[in-house]
């Protein structure tokens, strides 16, 4: 005799079929922001090939203007804009790491921003150094919204207004243009200089990957799965043995030192690893005209470049049991920038790959800065407590106010402001 079955849900991940995979299960844990909308969207494309530039800017719950969101033409061209950003990075090596104090003698001189963390000794020199960093930041985000027209006028009140009286927002420019959205600055003209950077006021992080392939749901474990890429040469610089101590005692840690081992491992099907941290130089390779791409190096002289990344993975890019989802610390050289539109970028490549999210820095940054900023990242993200984007946020603001440094605000997010570690209790 047939008879109904009594039925207990205890789980609902797909909340009746209405979320796909992984949607909005980080918003369980306690201080979660995985599943929050984000507060603002800034759209910066560039048409084709051309010059012209078009930006469009949602502010989250709010209707301005009633008949449709903020939309314009910019009258800066695309060449223009990254024009800017080349300047702005430029200025922050010139004005702060290779900035020169004649010691007493006026025969040797010290570069203190490339050799100490903690600049509260050089209070003064910091402020005035990072007041005329704001102002290369304040030229480039104004000179990015400046002309004449109602639409573009109404758009630059908008997010002037939203960037420099709210926060803190959680935002995401949205953008084919590689820009140091985090170096720019607006007004408000209150305390320390460094305040005013948008880095330093708001979660940032810049998107504009290919989607990358939707990977099936995995369980949070214990423990996290972590790597070390690393030129063994850099090993004993600042607090890297630190940071090597601290993944050694609270992950399960894999030492890759060569490329063959990074390029063997990337070539497999599951490579599922919660985070990833790269630990060695960046810089740009070029053959003259024909190719120019950002690379990084471990011990051995081969340049692992965005093509070469996507050479060993792009076979499981569309298989369905293939993984490949870390968070990435990028912590090399200029590997979070590429300094022209038409430059690979890593960060990207390892996002359209899978990745989580990719944090790196802007300019060429010093090691024992690049050390220091490391541990402190990754002793918050091991904790599974607080997203990628809270804790950028939050180390441009402890570096600034307390040790007198700006260098954190160079760190930028490639996609990853919700990224978070995810731990059984």
């Amino acid at each position: 005799m047939p008879r109904d079955l009594v039925v207990e849900i205890r789980q609902n991940p797909s909340a009746d079929y209405t979320l796909l995979p992984r949607q909005g299960g980080p918003a369980d844990r306690p201080g979660a922001r995985g599943a929050e909308p984000l507060d603002l969207k800034v759209s910066l494309r560039r048409h084709g090939t051309a010059e012209l530039v078009h930006m469009a800017v949602d502010r989250a719950g709010v209707r301005e203007p009633l008949t449709r969101g903020h939309r314009a033409y910019l009258d800066v061209s695309a060449s223009r804009l990254l024009q800017l950003a080349g300047r702005v990075r430029w200025a922050w090596k010139e004005q702060l790491v290779t900035y020169p104090v004649l010691e007493d003698d006026g025969m040797r001189a010290r570069y203190p921003f490339a050799s100490d963390v903690d600049l509260t000794a050089w209070t003064a020199l910091a402020r005035s150094r990072t007041a005329e960093l704001l102002e290369e930041g304040r030229f480039a985000f104004d000179e990015m919204l400046a002309g004449p027209g109602r639409d573009l006028a109404e758009l630059r009140a908008f997010l002037t207004r939203t960037l420099t009286e709210e926060g803190p927002l959680r935002v995401s420019f949205d953008s084919d243009l590689h820009l140091p959205w985090p170096m720019l600055a607006v007004t408000v003209g209150q305390g320390e200089p460094w305040q005013d950077f948008l880095g330093y006021r708001h979660q940032i992080e810049q998107t504009g990957a290919a989607y990358p392939r939707a990977q099936a749901p995995y369980p949070p474990r214990n423990r996290a799965v972590t790597s070390l890429n690393t030129d063994s040469a850099l090993e004993s610089v600042g607090r890297a043995p630190e940071v090597r101590k601290l993944l050694e005692e609270r992950t399960e840690l894999t030492v890759r030192t060569e490329s063959a081992r990074f390029l063997e491992a990337l070539a497999g099907a599951v490579l599922d690893e919660d985070l990833m941290y790269f630990w060695c130089h960046g810089q740009f390779v070029s053959n003259g005209s024909l190719y120019t791409q950002l690379s990084v190096r471990l011990s051995d002289p081969r340049d692992i470049d965005a093509d070469l990344v996507r050479r060993h993975r792009r076979s499981h890019q569309d298989v369905p049991d293939a993984l490949f989802r870390p968070f990435v610390l990028l912590n090399a050289c200029h590997a979070g920038q590429s300094a022209e539109a038409e430059l690979e970028h890593l960060g990207r490549a390892l996002v359209e790959l899978g990745a989580s999210g990719v944090l790196g820095p802007q300019i060429e940054i010093p090691q024992v800065f690049g050390a220091e900023y490391a541990f402190a990242f990754l002793d918050r993200y091991l904790t599974g407590r607080f997203t990628a984007g809270e804790i950028t946020w939050r180390l441009a603001r402890d570096f600034a106010d307390v040790y007198r440094n700006p260098l954190a605000l160079t760190y930028s997010l490639h996609c990853g402001i919700d990224s978070m570690l995810e731990l059984t209790p």
